[in-house]
């Protein structure tokens, strides 16, 4: 199998443009290597109050730029396929902090991907390690646990990809495909027509599919999947 690093960070928020990692935890072979960084900004509350990690605990640490795991990766990431979850996400942040990421596999495209009845509620890791039933140990929610949940994900995917493509290499090369493109969302999963198909929608209620393109344009969190399905549903061309 192509060499795969499984990555997940802790984020002082979920703002691609003002928010930083603060906790960077990938594994690559058998080992998993965790550390806690000084961001420039501080952990918003929010953030606190999922990770139980405050601005005091990680007051003494070094910034992530310039650091010893920092130019790890840069190195590590040259060789190794890039495993996360919204790994869009993390890319941004990495990125942000000099680290460049040329190939990635994002396991919540996949998750949609592969969910062709839409059966599944939700898409966040937490939620599928429990719906797929990953026979998994990790507790606390931190990077570290993420990263095992994310492996275990991973091989759920990669095995029933594997049942359909046959051979390792396709297998890879597909994933690689399905999370480089923008994903087309067949359902609204919030809002007043949660659960609603967005092509029925489109013709009974055109208006808010234009309303939430332009709040998804308007948001500093950039959601390229969204806007890509809006403007395909409203026939706009995609730039």
């Amino acid at each position: 199998m192509d060499k795969l690093l499984f990555l997940d960070t802790e984020t002082t928020g979920n703002d691609l443009l003002k928010d930083f990692l603060f906790q960077v935890c990938y594994s690559a072979g058998n080992k998993i290597y965790c550390e806690f960084f000084k961001p420039p900004v501080p952990i918003s509350i929010k953030a606190q109050s999922i990770t139980h990690i405050t601005n005091s605990e990680v007051e003494d640490k070094k910034p992530f730029k310039d650091s010893k795991m920092q130019k790890e990766l840069q190195e590590l990431l040259k060789t190794n396929i890039l495993v996360a979850h919204n790994a869009s996400f993390d890319i941004c942040m990495l990125t942000k902090e000099g680290v460049e990421i040329p190939k990635f596999i994002c396991t919540l495209k996949l998750a949609r991907f592969l969910d062709e009845d839409l059966k599944i509620p939700e898409y966040n890791l937490q939620y599928l390690r429990y719906f797929l039933e990953l026979n998994i140990k990790a507790d606390a929610h931190d990077a570290k646990s993420d990263v095992l949940v994310l492996q275990a994900l991973f091989k759920n995917q990669y095995e029933k990809m594997l049942k359909v493509y046959k051979q390792e290499k396709k297998v890879i090369e597909k994933m690689l495909e399905i999370s480089s493109q923008p994903f087309l969302y067949k359902i609204f999963s919030f809002g007043k027509y949660r659960g609603r198909k967005i092509e029925e929608v489109v013709l009974l209620d055109k208006g808010y599919l234009n309303w939430l393109l332009g709040q998804k344009m308007q948001n500093e969190s950039y959601d390229e999947d969204w806007i890509f399905t809006l403007k395909y549903h409203l026939n706009i061309k995609q730039n």
